[in-house]
């Protein structure tokens, strides 16, 4: 039995009709981010099957197959396009429902859908897995949302702004998850769980300045990280992005980094020779620098005649303190 509905998708609400159909009728969803994260470095459209044996494999849909044998069927109905029958969201039940249906076909031979008019447009669907993955469970990994967001910006040329401001998200972000996937695209990086190595080197501040000053420190960096010889995320944001500030650490570490292969260690204990983990004289080294650097003397014109008096008092005894330090540590 089939009843008439409506979802809201944009702003314009959609007929869709919720009923049952046959599992191995529908079809896998290969545009679905998760799926297309899967495939995407094959040369090659995969099979149905090559999806269903790819899906089949990863954890979550094991215990949907658990999930779902226990509740005795779908909570939440498959979103099927009419027509070819593609399966817009809801592949990991699909798969699920199709490995249970393989022992026990009369009892999982059908699945909950709801389906969508045949002619309804890609944006559409797009917007709605966001709406369902992104905004809503936020069940997808980062590069699966990272994709979304790519292919929205570049297939359906939507600017990473709207796709924003559509989202409840900040522009930062989606531009942050945007610029990081075409990264790895333009790097050839296909291995999805390095995302976190990627992430950290394109937030850094350090890394920032340092590739607009060096054009090969991206290469060395992808080139080390599929190495193994930075062998983890947190060393891209400890260790990393340490030995890059050289406004601390001058510009041996890089230089080091930047020499061959495995001197990424090398490169990083430079930086520690030079302070880097040192946070007292990370401290004395900001203050010299404001000291020494050519806006202070603008700061101090703009000064009052008040403020300068204060700030006056506190430098004579910052230099009467000096002076003890210095003293007590002659050798």
């Amino acid at each position: 039995m089939w009843v008439n509905d409506t979802i809201t998708i944009c702003k314009k609400e959609i007929p869709v009709c919720n009923g049952s159909l046959p599992v191995q009728d529908l079809q896998f969803y290969p545009d679905n981010p998760r799926i297309y994260s899967l495939i995407q470095k094959l040369d090659f459209i995969p099979s149905q099957d090559e999806i269903l044996n790819r899906l089949k494999k990863m954890d979550h849909v094991k215990q949907l197959i658990q999930s779902i044998r226990a509740n005795g069927g779908l909570t939440d109905p498959m979103l099927v396009r009419n027509g070819d029958l593609v399966v817009l969201e809801g592949n990991s039940r699909l798969a699920a429902y199709r490995e249970l249906a393989r022992n026990d076909p009369i009892t999982w031979g059908e699945a909950k859908v709801r389906l969508l008019p045949p002619d309804i447009p890609d944006e559409l669907v797009f917007a709605l897995l966001g709406e369902y993955h992104i905004i809503g469970r936020k069940d997808w990994a980062p590069y699966e949302q990272a994709g979304y967001l790519y292919r929205r910006n570049i297939s359906h040329k939507i600017s990473a702004e709207r796709i924003a401001d559509d989202m409840g998200l900040s522009r930062s972000k989606v531009n942050h998850l945007i610029t990081t996937y075409k990264f790895m695209l333009e790097h050839n990086e296909t291995d999805v769980a390095r995302w976190s190595y990627y992430d950290e080197y394109l937030k850094s501040r350090p890394a920032k300045k340092a590739r607009s000053k060096t054009p090969t420190l991206d290469e060395t960096v992808v080139r080390k990280i599929k190495s193994g010889e930075i062998s983890a995320a947190v060393e891209v944001r400890d260790k990393l992005a340490k030995l890059l500030d050289t406004e601390k650490v001058g510009q041996e570490p890089i230089k080091i980094f930047l020499s061959g292969d495995d001197t990424f260690q090398r490169a990083f204990a430079s930086a520690q020779d030079r302070g880097v983990d040192n946070m007292w004289l990370n401290r004395f080294t900001r203050f010299r620098r404001y000291l020494t650097d050519d806006t202070f003397d603008a700061d101090w014109d703009d000064m009052s005649s008040d403020q300068k008096r204060k700030c006056l008092f506190q430098l004579k005894k910052i230099e009467e303190r000096i002076k003890r330090v210095r003293k007590n540590n002659q050798s």
